[in-house]
Order: structure tokens, then C-alpha cells, then sequence
């Protein structure tokens, strides 16, 4: 079994994205442990504030199967084909981790956001404070702690969700 962590995005219709991203992610993964919900501005481009967290899961699934299943969930949820990179997104999902593995296909693992936005970073402390970073060897607590806060600025938003499992 394989622990993951997934980021999970959304600033068009965000509470109805985040609760259909949620069900496609439990009905792919089984139990998620979720983080909470922050809102932010978007990066990259002038556009609706964002809701951002992250979800921990274990899969027997590989990497590929994983990554391919992200964006058929991203494309049923009205995520266009050949939309820019710096747009706005019904639902995002973005592999973050997967194990230990450090990879630059079929997807960047680790993904640089981790480190470079505090709506990855601190969501990602939250469901794996003591987990390192395969590659800087330094926990997600240790990383989040010696971030610069000013450079981004979120805030946690209330947020419920019912599994289905």
C-alpha cells in the first residue's frame, strides 16, 4: 500500500466542487484524511478566491493509475481539457506525494507548490506534520514553521463534509 497526499483546489462554485472532488476521491481511495479548508487569493493570475486543502490516502493503485484517475475526476467535474495553467478551476487535484518517490513523470514528485504556496504547505503539515520532504529531509511541520507568512496570506474557512463510506 502506497500513503499519498493529493491537494484539492477549487474557485468556481467551490463548496459544490470540493464536496464532488471529496466523494471521487473516497470512492477511488477508501478512507481520506483530510486537512482543513483554507481560502486564498489566486496565484498567477487575477481571479476568484480559492479553496484549498489537502487529503492523505493509501492506494494499491500506482502511480500512473492514480494520476490518470485525478484528472478523469478533474474532467468529469468540468475541469477543461486545455485549460491555461494560471486559470480558473472548477476542481484541481495535484499528487503532491507518493511515498517516498521523487519523479518527474508521469507527474512531478514531489510537487515544487509544497514548498513554494502556504495553501499547500500548511494543509500538508496539518495531515503529515511529521512526515519529511524526500528530498530537503526536513518534516512538513519544520517546513511550514520557517515559511515566510507574509508572503502569502490564507485563512481556514468552516468546512464539513459526510463520507459515504
Amino acid at each position: 500500500m502506497a500513503r499519498l497526499y493529493i491537494s484539492l483546489g477549487s474557485n468556481v462554485n467551490r463548496q459544490h466542487y470540493l464536496h464532488k472532488g471529496l466523494t471521487a476521491l473516497e470512492a477511488l481511495l477508501g478512507e481520506l484524511t483530510l486537512s482543513s479548508l483554507f481560502a486564498s487569493k489566486a496565484v498567477g493570475f487575477d481571479g476568484a478566491e480559492f479553496y484549498n486543502m489537502v487529503i492523505g490516502a493509501t492506494t494499491e493503485l500506482n502511480i500512473v493509475q492514480v494520476t490518470k484517475a485525478l484528472r478523469e475526476i478533474e474532467f468529469t467535474n468540468g475541469r477543461e481539457i486545455d485549460a491555461k495553467k494560471y486559470s480558473p478551476r472548477t476542481l484541481d487535484l495535484d499528487l503532491l506525494l507518493f511515498d517516498d518517490l521523487v519523479l518527474d513523470t508521469p507527474a512531478q514528485i514531489p510537487r515544487a507548490e509544497i514548498t513554494e504556496n502556504a495553501f499547500v504547505l500548511w494543509p500538508l503539515a496539518e495531515v503529515a506534520p511529521e512526515l519529511k520532504h524526500p528530498i530537503l529531509k526536513k518534516s512538513y511541520q519544520q517546513l511550514w514553521q520557517a515559511y515566510d507568512k507574509k508572503q502569502q496570506q490564507i485563512t481556514t474557512v468552516d468546512f464539513s463534509w459526510s463520507s459515504q463510506l
